[in-house]
């Protein structure tokens, strides 16, 4: 990630494979990303993918079997943890996958990305 649209721009950090960026802007190759803490950071385009991810906001959060409370559990997941997003659902849930394989239902405040 970079300061400005240019690989001869200023270096800020390097981001996992697979993390969770919003578009702000995109330029000649180039995209203006915000990341769920909030910094704006520029990356070439052909480092973003079509996938769409999602990442844990809180301590630890419960995936369940159902969008519905009373699921049974699936696993925890905690803060950070980027999960694929496999669907929305009604009623403020989204279905998502651990790159281990299980997947559940999350509620839609309790991840960044969407």
């Amino acid at each position: 990630m970079y300061d400005a649209p240019s690989v001869k721009s200023k270096p800020l950090f390097v981001v996992m494979a697979g993390t969770p960026v919003e578009l702000v802007v995109s330029l000649d190759g180039w995209s203006k990303v915000r990341d769920s803490r909030g910094d704006l950071a520029w990356i070439e385009k052909k480092h973003l993918a079509e996938k769409r991810n999602v990442i844990v906001r809180f301590d630890r959060v419960p995936v369940r079997a159902a969008a519905d409370d009373k699921a049974g559990l699936v696993f925890e997941a905690e803060r950070d943890v980027v999960l694929e997003l496999v669907e929305a659902v009604p009623g403020g849930w989204v279905k998502v996958r651990h790159r281990d394989g299980q997947s559940g239902f999350l509620k839609v405040p309790q991840v960044w990305g969407l």
